[in-house]
C-alpha cells in the first residue's frame, strides 16, 4: 500500500535521524530500513531529504505528543505533576534500553541543523512549540493563569530536553532522574501542593 509505504519511510527516517542524526543518514539507508523501493522515496518526497525531515520531524513530534498524552491519563490524581515526573523517567529508561543511542527525536535534528536548513528549523520549533502549548494547556486545566501556564511549559520542556542531552553525552541517566524531581518539586509548589 502506498501510504503503509510512506508511513514506513517516515518512521525509518525519523529513527535513524534520532539515532545518528541527521547528515550521517543517507537516502539509502532510510529505504533500506523502510523496506522500501528507492524509487518510491522521490515518488512521496519530491523535495528530497529535506523534505523528508522536516516530515519525519512533524511525525516523530506528533507520535510523541500523543505518548505524553497517553502517559498524563494514567497520572490519576496528581495529572500534570506526575505525567511529567512519568514522562522524565520513561525517557531515561528508553534512553537506557537504546543504549543511549534513543534521545528526543526533534532535539538531535534540531541541534544539527538549525543553522543550515530553515525547513528542518522551522519544522522543529513547530513541534517544540506543540508541545510548550499542549502542556501549557494541561497547567490551566490545573488552575493555572494562562501566561503562567506558558511559562511553566517552556520550563518543563527545556529542563527535559536539556537533561536528555545530558544524559546521553554521560550514558547517565543521573540528570535525568535529578531533573525530574527538581522539576515535579517546583510544580506541586506553582500549582500549590
Amino acid at each position: 500500500m502506498a501510504s503503509d509505504t510512506r508511513r514506513r519511510l517516515l518512521e525509518a527516517a525519523a529513527q535513524l535521524f534520532r539515532e545518528q542524526g541527521y547528515a550521517a543518514t543517507g537516502l539509502k539507508q532510510i529505504t533500506s530500513v523502510a523496506g522500501a523501493p528507492w524509487g518510491s522515496l522521490y515518488h512521496f518526497f519530491p523535495g528530497g531529504k529535506e523534505q523528508l525531515g522536516a516530515e519525519a520531524v512533524a511525525h516523530s513530534g506528533a507520535r510523541y505528543l500523543k505518548l505524553f498524552d497517553l502517559v498524563y491519563e494514567r497520572a490519576g490524581d496528581e495529572a500534570i505533576v506526575q505525567a511529567v515526573h512519568d514522562f522524565f523517567q520513561l525517557s531515561a529508561e528508553a534512553l537506557e534500553a537504546s543504549r543511549w543511542a534513543d534521545g528526543c527525536p526533534i532535539a538531535t535534528v534540531a541541534l544539527e541543523a538549525a543553522g543550515t536548513s530553515e525547513p528542518l528549523r522551522h519544522a522543529c520549533a513547530e513541534v517544540f512549540e506543540s508541545w510548550r502549548a499542549a502542556g501549557a494547556r494541561r497547567f490551566v486545566l490545573a488552575g493555572v493563569e494562562p501566561a503562567r501556564a506558558g511559562e511553566l511549559a517552556t520550563y518543563v520542556l527545556a529542563a527535559l530536553e536539556g537533561a536528555i542531552v545530558l544524559s546521553r553525552a554521560r550514558h547517565d541517566t543521573g540528570p535525568l532522574r535529578v531533573t525530574a524531581g527538581i522539576v515535579a518539586g517546583t510544580l506541586r509548589t506553582e500549582l500549590g501542593g
